[in-house]
C-alpha cells in the first residue's frame, strides 16, 4: 500500500465495514466527527485498525491534529514513508 489512492481505498473499506458508514459519505473533506459522527471511541478503533493495515503501531499523538479523511491519509502516508 504505497499510494493516497490505496491507503483512500483501505480506508473507506474499514470506515465501511467497522463503522457502519455510507461510502457516499466518504469524500476528503468529510469530517470525521461531525460529518461522519466518529466519536473518541471510534477513532481509537480506527487508529487499531489502522495499525494493523501497516502492520505498526500508530502514537495516538499523531491522530489529535486529524479532522478529515484527506487527514487521516496524509498521517497514514508519513507513517509508511517514516
Amino acid at each position: 500500500m504505497n499510494t493516497r489512492q490505496e491507503i483512500y481505498e483501505k480506508l473507506v473499506e474499514i470506515l465501511v465495514e467497522e463503522f457502519e458508514l455510507e461510502k457516499e459519505s466518504l469524500t476528503l473533506e468529510a469530517n470525521l466527527y461531525t460529518d461522519l459522527d466518529l466519536d473518541s471511541i471510534d477513532t481509537v478503533d480506527l487508529v487499531i485498525n489502522l495499525q494493523e493495515m501497516i502492520d505498526r503501531k500508530i502514537d495516538p499523538e499523531i491522530f489529535k491534529s486529524v479532522r478529515t479523511v484527506d487527514d487521516v491519509i496524509t498521517a497514514v502516508e508519513d507513517l509508511i514513508k517514516e
